[in-house]
């Protein structure tokens, strides 16, 4: 029977040559993954571009001379960089002259191209831009059902909004809105028109109220042309039934037949420029009220018109299928929603302002040579 001893010493043993072999098996395990990472990082290593790790004196061709030079170490991007000869100059004239000669070719093979073949191959014609509605808007003459078609002018509203007064001017319904007859449209804005040159041609004072957003540049644009006046912001209300104490505080000027200012005549027209504040004639002082108004939106203008109405002052609307055709005198049945339209609607009735204004100073001059001539 072994004593406890030699049991302590068997067991002692077998614990030693337990931990050496777990050793080993580390030692084995480190082995073989230093094994498996040396050819994968070497191969990405080697793979690397190691042109740029060799010196220069190693790699140039040049025989070594027999004085020594003293040279500064350049770096490898520095190396990489083109070397600048005496032959640069050179190089570069002669690439100049090949740009010159291949751009004199180009061009010699273009016009040459473009002789035989100038009359081959079609030509755009005008093209729709949204700018020429304001810059150069069409003419009373220019009035055709294709003009008004391509401005949106026959869409009207849903069926459902419908103001039964306007049946008149519905041609039928499309897609549940109405379509507005584009032949009532065109004879209403021709009326319009003749209406809109003849208060021109008398001298009258025209009035283009526009205060939708987006309307500001056409109604400018159309009492420019009809050199007249316009309204873009809200119109106030009492301008017309209280003038006095809204406007009187604006001036007036009198003009003669050509339109130029007479100062000599401004006192005797306005007594109430020299009077004191809060007198009884400045208070009373009469204001000038327009001849025509011509509204674009009359459902946000109400009280425009109907102050116009108190004071018999003829009016122009575009008449939409939900507006009230009688809040108007002239109605212009059409879509009053869209930019195109309104902008052709007042592009039309400031070229009849235009010709209106042009008739008007031919008989002024007219008047004033008659009037020489009887003097002398």
């Amino acid at each position: 029977m072994p004593s406890q001893h030699q049991k302590f010493e068997r067991k002692k043993r077998n614990s030693c040559e337990e931990s050496r072999r777990t050793q080993t098996t580390f030692l084995k395990h480190d082995t073989m993954i230093v094994r498996h990472l040396f050819p994968r990082q070497g191969r990405q290593l080697l793979a690397l571009n190691r042109q740029a790790y060799i010196p220069r004196r190693f790699s140039s061709t040049d025989t070594p001379t027999s004085t020594p030079v003293e040279t500064i170490a350049r770096s490898p991007v520095e190396e990489a960089r083109p070397s600048i000869t005496a032959e640069t100059p050179l190089k570069s004239s002669n690439s100049a002259e090949s740009i010159t000669r291949a751009a004199t070719e180009t061009s010699r093979v273009k016009a040459k191209q473009r002789d035989q073949f100038h009359s081959l191959g079609t030509t755009v014609g005008v093209s729709y831009k949204p700018e020429d509605i304001i810059r150069s808007p069409p003419s009373p003459s220019d009035i055709t059902l294709e003009l008004l078609l391509a401005s949106q002018t026959h869409l009207g509203h849903s069926t459902s909004r419908w103001n039964p007064q306007n049946s008149r001017y519905i041609f039928g319904i499309r897609d549940g809105i109405h379509i507005i007859s584009l032949d009532i449209t065109a004879a209403y804005l021709r009326r319009a028109a003749k209406v809109v040159e003849e208060v021109a041609v008398r001298g009258g004072l025209i009035l283009f109220a526009g205060t939708r957003p987006g309307q500001k540049r056409i109604v400018v644009r159309a009492a420019e042309l009809a050199k007249s006046y316009h309204l873009f912001e809200r119109w106030i209300p009492g301008s017309l039934t209280n003038g006095e104490q809204i406007l009187g505080h604006c001036d007036q000027k009198v003009v003669n037949l050509l339109d130029q200012e007479v100062p000599e005549l401004s006192a005797v027209a306005d007594p109430t420029k020299d009077a004191p504040p809060g007198s009884y004639i400045r208070a009373n002082k009469s204001i000038l009220k327009p001849d025509l108004v011509v509204c674009l939106n009359p459902l946000e203008n109400e009280p425009l018109l109907h102050e116009c109405g108190l004071n018999n002052v003829p009016t122009i609307g575009i008449i939409d299928t939900d507006a009230d055709a009688t809040k108007v005198t002239y109605p212009i049945p059409a879509n009053d929603d869209s930019l195109r339209s309104v902008g052709v609607i007042a592009g039309v009735l400031g070229r009849a302002g235009q010709a209106g204004q042009k008739r008007r100073m031919e008989k002024a001059k007219r008047r004033l040579e008659n009037a020489a001539i009887e003097g002398e």
